[in-house]
């Protein structure tokens, strides 16, 4: 079988912005080397078939029977992520992960979380701001500060900075504006849920696997943790790991059923992080869903498999199985 991979490297995606932090959703070349080396060590016949225009051409000219897809897409749209699963659709061309509505709308902060809050699973109270002057008309006291804002269309916690935790209406308005500024779309303001941040990943179809249950928890202990860019990039020497998670066995059912509550509402397919705040009763409070998360060595994904013994390999392998599965069934109705 001959399998196409297609991705965004840093390096190929510059002058698409200039916002520091423009980059940092997109691949390094180490993580494409190592999914590469992992399909072909399981007999697999591999080829790169990139992104953006690269892809465009390789696709239509090369012969794949699948596409291990981890492409985020060009440009500042909404839907970026659904480009490559797109193209592929219209070519009939099988491929790994969620299909472009699913993508489409994991990548919207407010859509997702509207969607979560109308199947009744928790979610932290939101309103967004469409435009500058949306600023000064907002209604600031809707819920209580601290609240925490963000770029409603981006992932990897693009813009999501120490400043994005706002104490009061001046820092939250300054806040708004730095956002709108670099990212050139609404910002989503948020109440901040002060208690544990948790992430959970799924692998799978019928039935979704739970491939962790993983706590971040900062080295230095502060009122107020926001699990930010800056940390993110520094994870070595700001926050330990902690899969499987340390909490009671009451709430980590309650994660498990939202977990599954949610992967299900929001159509994802072999594989998904999903992230969680816990308030001081235990409740999780939905987040966001990343319906293609990260397979570097640094993602969240793979670092919550390696702590529970699995490789970085079999994360690969088993999120091809399902795609394979998942198509297999699909053939035989």
């Amino acid at each position: 079988m001959r399998i196409g991979l297609a991705f965004d490297l840093k390096t190929s995606v510059i002058g698409y912005d200039t916002v520091e932090d423009s980059l940092e959703e997109y691949d390094s070349p180490e993580t494409v080397d190592i999914i590469e080396r992992t399909l072909a060590g399981a007999g697999y016949d591999v080829l790169r078939l990139g992104g953006g225009e690269e892809f465009l051409d390789a696709v239509r000219r090369e012969k794949v029977s699948i596409v291990f897809n981890i492409a985020e897409g060009r440009g500042n749209y909404r839907s970026r992520e659904a480009q490559v699963p797109s193209i592929l659709e219209m070519l009939g061309i099988p491929y790994t992960g969620s299909d472009p509505l699913t993508l489409s709308v994991c990548l919207d902060k407010p859509v997702t979380k509207a969607l979560i809050a109308a199947e009744n699973i928790a979610t932290p109270a939101w309103f967004v701001l469409q435009g500058i002057d949306d600023i000064t008309r907002a209604r600031w006291n809707k819920f209580s500060f601290p609240v925490i804002l963000k770029p409603a269309f981006e992932g990897s916690s693009k813009g999501i900075r120490l400043t994005s935790l706002a104490h009061d209406i001046a820092q939250a308005k300054q806040e708004a504006e730095r956002i709108m500024s670099d990212y050139h779309q609404p910002v989503m303001v948020e109440e901040f849920i002060n208690g544990d941040e948790v992430t959970v990943g799924i692998i799978g179809n019928h039935p979704p696997c739970f491939a962790g249950i993983m706590r971040i928890v900062p080295r230095k202990k502060t009122e107020n943790f926001v699990y930010s860019l800056e940390v993110k990039r520094d994870y070595l020497n700001q926050v330990d790991y902690e899969c499987p998670a340390q909490l009671p066995n009451e709430v980590l059912k309650k994660i498990e059923q939202a977990s599954l509550a949610s992967f299900r509402i929001l159509g994802c397919r072999d594989v998904t992080r999903i992230d969680f705040r816990l308030d001081k009763s235990g409740t999780p409070y939905f987040i966001e869903a990343n319906p293609l998360p990260g397979l570097g060595t640094y993602s969240d994904l793979i670092i919550m498999a390696n702590l529970q013994g699995r490789t970085h390999e079999s994360v690969i392998l088993s999120i091809l199985k399902a795609a394979l599965e998942r198509y297999s069934l699909c053939l035989t109705k």
